[in-house]
């Protein structure tokens, strides 16, 4: 079995820690169990100044109880947490809740329907002096752009509005780290993307760090600076979105983001040929010479894969895919097609038995069982992996 090495290429696109400064959210090989199972597995992780994290994967893969630990509201059986340098759970040490600068959005909202929209906002700083606190309240609803709502009740807004209130709630106090639970979850599809744009707004112009928790791909990608994909109470793989998204150091993180196909071959003399025709190595990234004779698999994804008519004009298929197109009898089925309004994705067994989706116009109509040509279109390195 051959061991892939992490390119550098992918490397070099994280930006080294120290210009990150130093970490506000340290977790230093935190456990936690629950009987015989470990929810969270020895995890390390920092976040740093300024930063939206999210912690993203599947349901029951440690994300949400790591939100917990990180609130005070667990405490890990081994493993420290240290905020802004000091340390609040720990062998010797568990600081409560309401005694850590942290913030807290709760999935639900957690508004108090018998306070006002303005009382909502002050509850984490009813010791302040009341000229400071309403000034500090008034700052909050302008910037949620909730100036008039103050003495509204929670009951009569809407729920984005009530996300807006729960976050400026949550900012009264000045945490040095917001923690949010699946914040997005209970709005109506149509209002997720404005409010995560929304959201994320409000977190850059207040400085504030912010720990993010979401099983939704499109959310994490989107509004992170960074994204750590869980899995089996661990981090996977933590970086740059579109790093982590095109060049997954796993194959669970692979397969978790977006919906990938993999293609076999033997690479041989600089290249790797395929169902997909000759892929040459230096298209593959971090594929050198010292892997010469491995069976590796490629990853394609959806946007990387034209799919054309077996029967069609050789003429119009692309040229520059690599392919071998000398004939016109495909290399593959359509064997199931998902339509998503914008677009088609076919999913395609090659002739050789590897599985690909390609993502089409909704224009671009394929019949299911129709044979065709599946041709790579790329202008990006691809990853790849060891056989399985």
């Amino acid at each position: 079995m051959i061991e892939r090495t992490v390119p550098s290429a992918a490397n070099e696109r994280v930006e080294p820690d120290r210009e990150r400064g130093d970490p506000v959210l340290e977790l230093d090989g935190v456990t936690r169990a629950f009987g015989a199972e470990r929810a969270v597995d020895d995890l390390s992780l920092s976040v740093y100044e300024g930063e939206l994290l999210t912690l993203l994967g599947p349901s029951g893969c440690g994300k949400t109880t790591t939100l917990r630990l990180l609130a005070g509201l667990d405490r890990p059986d081994s493993g420290s947490i240290r905020v802004d340098g000091e340390a609040v759970a720990g062998p010797e040490t568990f600081v409560a809740p309401d005694e850590r600068d942290v913030g807290l959005v709760f999935q639900s909202f957690a508004l108090f329907p018998h306070l006002t929209v303005a009382e909502n906002v002050a509850f984490g700083i009813e010791h302040w002096p009341a000229d400071e606190r309403e000034a500090r309240v008034e700052e909050l609803l302008a910037l949620v752009n909730l100036p008039s709502y103050g003495e509204h009740s929670p009951d009569d807004l809407s729920g984005g509005q009530r996300q807006r209130v729960a976050l400026a709630r949550s900012l009264a106090p000045e945490p040095d780290v917001l923690l949010l639970d699946e914040p997005f979850s209970n709005l109506d599809v149509s209002l997720r993307t404005e409010m995560r744009e929304e959201v994320r707004d409000i977190i850059k112009e207040t400085g504030v760090t912010a720990v993010s928790v979401t099983h939704d791909q499109e959310e994490a990608l989107s509004i992170s600076d960074r994204v750590a994909v869980v899995h089996d109470g661990g981090v996977e793989q933590v970086g740059r979105p579109e790093v982590v998204f095109e060049q997954p150091e796993s194959r669970f993180v692979a397969e978790f983001l977006g919906r990938a196909g993999f293609v076999s071959g033997e690479l041989a003399s600089g290249a790797v040929e395929t169902d997909l025709g000759t892929l040459p190595a230096d298209v593959i990234e971090g594929l050198g010479p010292e892997y010469d004779g491995a069976t590796i698999d490629v990853m394609v994804r959806p946007d990387d894969l034209v799919a054309t008519p077996a029967d069609a004009d050789p003429a119009d298929r692309d040229a520059s895919s690599g392919a071998d197109g000398d004939t016109d009898s495909g290399n593959g089925e359509i064997v199931h097609r998902r339509y998503t309004g914008p677009s088609f994705v076919y999913q395609v067994e090659l002739d050789g038995g590897d599985v690909v989706y390609c993502e089409h116009n909704h224009a671009d109509d394929l019949a299911l069982d129709r044979r065709v040509r599946v041709d790579l279109r790329v202008d990006h390195p691809l990853a790849w992996f060891p056989a399985e």
